[in-house]
């Protein structure tokens, strides 16, 4: 039995509301009725018969926001607290838990969840409900599970206020904030749809947001991909041409050699979601900002939790991940650099073959094909090797690199990530050839269709210009800035500017998207070598390779004339319909500065960088954050912080490294370099992972083939046979 409870009127349920848990709340801007109805109404549309079933912590409102929620559906509310057991125990909750104890409690509780049924209407569980695995299966079934995710500091603040100082589950001596961290693991493992709820939302505000995320949740076709060669006037309304997340992520690239984009733009928060996130970790932060990024229809978000916690749970050397460090006056380092193969690139390869493993159909076999200037290969290997054994068997990687364009480290690095399921391929040429060459097998038909046909494989990318690789990287971007709001730096809100060093611009792509997400960056700065194509483009607007020869520098990463990601950033900044040069120069015109500026360093800059960091803080610079760090000495104002993306770890480029340090003694062994290195005592200390990669290496064998695109082709077959066949 449970009784249904009758909608009262919106201002009093606001009363209620703020009268339970003591709050002053935002009432100041009036709520559009009109579009909340329409909101709502389409919501209930999509929800059938299904419930929606409202879950998290004590004092997160569940009750209040279940009550709007039902009155604009107009359909049934149901309160697991009230309507349920007390009435099935005919005393309150308060007298249960005194009577039967904690653990008999949640074992009567889940119980009287498994007798319960209801369908299309608004259920509102206990703070506890979810403790009991039965009785949540059971609940889950039936509906649509919203996580109200509430900071634990408003909780507490909540409670005070409601002069609750003890809880379910909550033995003697752990503390009330111990025990709200304890359940987050059980709210983490029920839901389908998360809603942030900062400290001073709105109850009808927090309602609305409730029914956006249903919405979201039962229609996939809000977030579809379309390619950056697409134009408005061009675009099909047919449902069978839309892509979705898991196509983009398998496809890797356009059918048009466009890259794919989100159609709709990507997802804003507010203010006061980031604010929640300050104190979060680095995988929450992740969790949260790539559940918004990604549709639950293609990666549900138990799914998600379980490939984060897979890329950054044991991977990473620094427990911060992605750690936030101190350099000089307003400058900080973004330390990207603690991944299993030392490089910015782990914080997305470690994560997407996870990802592509699990979106890609399973009556296929496919080869991944990635070109690299240096720390992807390694990275890329390294990540999909990590895989299952049952999907390693149907999933393998090609790497191509210029045999002579890469660190002899960063070589010796990616030969010794070869596993069974992951090869490397060195080409007699620079990766502009090999980057052009794999966008000219993706857009052969015939080649593909042949290889599927012949050999039941289908190719996909693992390039940036794949959609999935981004993601990631805008996670570290946004999370950099809750740092140093964390550490007091800032108060939110305060600008800050970024500066990085970009070849092939997905890294700076990535922290202008989180910009556009709501972070506050005011500058992103793009630091380029003597290679430096990308800034003559940023600072005259022309794209000029006429004439141009790759130079081979210390910093071989960011040595690329030819930059993918680029048309990505074109295609934002034109909104799709080519106005790009005007957008642009309108905006210098107006508002008398850019959002993206650029610089470059050269060579002996470079290495003097390093030698007076070094020098002055004991701190050693890889050679691409050497570059940055120049730049930005030169183009930033000094008016707010700068953080500089510190893509590599110093232990790659040693040979560089102790030529700045001014050694005039250089072994050729790459062990022995970071040997002498670490004989140094430097900050930070060599890196583990590459001393253990190198040290087991043990075969030097590699392929090797000319710069010729039959070349390259007869590569992919012979290892699709070897390995699929």
């Amino acid at each position: 039995m449970f009784r249904v409870v009758q909608c009262q009127p919106l201002r009093l349920i606001t009363q209620n509301y703020l009268s339970s848990i003591s709050l002053k709340l935002m009432l100041s801007r009036p709520v559009a009725f009109a579009q909340l109805w329409k909101s709502w109404l389409s919501s209930h549309s999509l929800v059938g018969n299904k419930n929606i079933i409202l879950m998290g912590p004590p004092g997160a409102g569940k009750t209040t926001i279940g009550r709007i929620v039902g009155q604009k559906l107009d359909c049934p509310v149901i309160d697991i607290d009230d309507d349920v057991l007390e009435t099935t125990w005919n005393m309150s909750v308060s007298e249960k838990l005194q009577d039967v104890g904690n653990e008999q409690f949640l074992e009567e509780e889940g119980k009287a969840l498994l007798k319960f049924s209801a369908s299309g209407s608004v259920i509102s569980l206990t703070g506890s409900n979810p403790m009991h695995v039965a009785g949540m299966q059971h609940m889950k079934k039936s509906g649509i599970v919203v996580y109200l995710d509430v900071p634990t500091a408003v909780i507490m603040s909540r409670l005070k206020s409601m002069k609750v100082d003890r809880i379910v589950g909550q033995s003697s001596g752990v503390s009330l904030k111990d025990i709200l961290q304890f359940r987050k693991q059980f709210y983490k493992r029920w839901y389908d749809i998360r809603v942030l709820c900062g400290g001073d939302i709105a109850a009808e505000v927090a309602a609305e947001k409730v029914l956006d995320a249903v919405k979201r949740y039962q229609n996939s076709e809000l977030e579809t991909f379309i390619s950056t060669r697409s134009s408005r006037s061009g675009r099909t309304n047919e449902k069978d041409s839309s892509k979705y997340f898991s196509d983009v992520v398998t496809e890797g690239l356009a059918p048009d050699g466009g890259l794919f984009v989100p159609e709709r733009g990507l997802p804003k928060f507010t203010a006061g979601e980031w604010q929640g996130l300050i104190e979060a970790t680095y995988i929450e932060r992740a969790q949260v900002i790539l559940e918004r990024c990604i549709h639950p229809g293609d990666i549900p978000a138990s799914k998600l939790a379980e490939i984060i916690g897979a890329a950054y749970g044991e991977n990473f050397t620094c427990s911060k991940i992605a750690p936030v460090r101190h350099l000089a006056g307003n400058q900080f380092l973004l330390e990207l650099f603690h991944g299993p193969t030392a490089s910015f690139k782990d914080f997305a390869l470690q994560m997407v073959p996870h990802v592509f493993a699990y979106c890609i159909p399973r009556s296929c076999n496919y080869l991944v094909l990635v070109a690299t200037s240096g720390d992807t290969g390694s990275a890329v290997l390294d990540g999909f090797s990590r895989l299952h054994d049952t999907d390693k068997q149907r999933i393998a990687v090609m790497n191509f690199f210029p045999e002579d364009g890469v660190s002899p480290i960063q070589k010796s690095q990616m030969i010794g990530c070869q596993k069974e399921n992951a090869w490397s391929v060195g080409v007699k040429s620079d990766f502009d050839f090999c980057q052009t060459a794999i966008k000219q097998i993706f857009t052969n038909s015939d080649y593909t269709g042949f290889l599927t046909v012949e050999y039941g494989t289908a190719l996909a990318a693992a390039n940036s210009i794949n959609w999935a690789r981004l993601l990631p990287q805008i996670v570290y971007h946004a999370s950099a800035y809750l740092d140093l709001v964390h550490q007091d730096i800032i108060p939110f809100g305060s600008p800050v500017d970024v500066c990085i060093p970009t070849g092939n611009f997905g890294n700076i792509l990535a922290a202008l998207y989180a910009k556009m997400m709501g972070i506050p960056v005011r500058k992103c700065i793009c630091a380029s070598n003597e290679n430096n194509v990308l800034t003559d483009f940023i600072r005259t607007g022309v794209y000029d390779l006429r004439g141009r020869k790759l130079i081979p520098t210390f910093s071989p990463a960011v040595d690329i004339l030819k930059s993918s990601n680029l048309e990505r950033y074109l295609h934002l900044i034109a909104n799709g319909d080519g106005q790009l040069v005007t957008q642009l120069y309108n905006q210098l015109e107006n508002q008398g500065h850019q959002d993206l500026v650029a610089g470059w360093c050269s060579e002996e800059d470079c290495l003097a960088a390093i030698h007076s960091v070094y020098t002055t803080t004991g701190y050693i610079l890889d050679t691409h954050t050497a570059v940055a760090k120049v730049v930005a000495d030169r183009l930033q104002d000094r008016t707010c912080p700068i953080i500089i993306s510190s893509t590599a770890h110093y232990s790659k480029f040693a040979p560089a490294i102790l030529r700045a340090l001014r050694i005039a003694e250089i072994n050729q062994n790459p062990l022995s370099q970071l040997h002498l290195l670490s004989s140094y005592s430097p900050l930070p200390p060599v890196h583990w992972g590459l001393l253990e990669t190198l040290k087991k290496k043990g075969n030097e064998d590699h392929q090797v083939c000319a710069a010729d695109m039959s070349m390259l082709m007869s590569h992919i077959e012979t290892l699709i046979q070897n390995h699929f066949m």
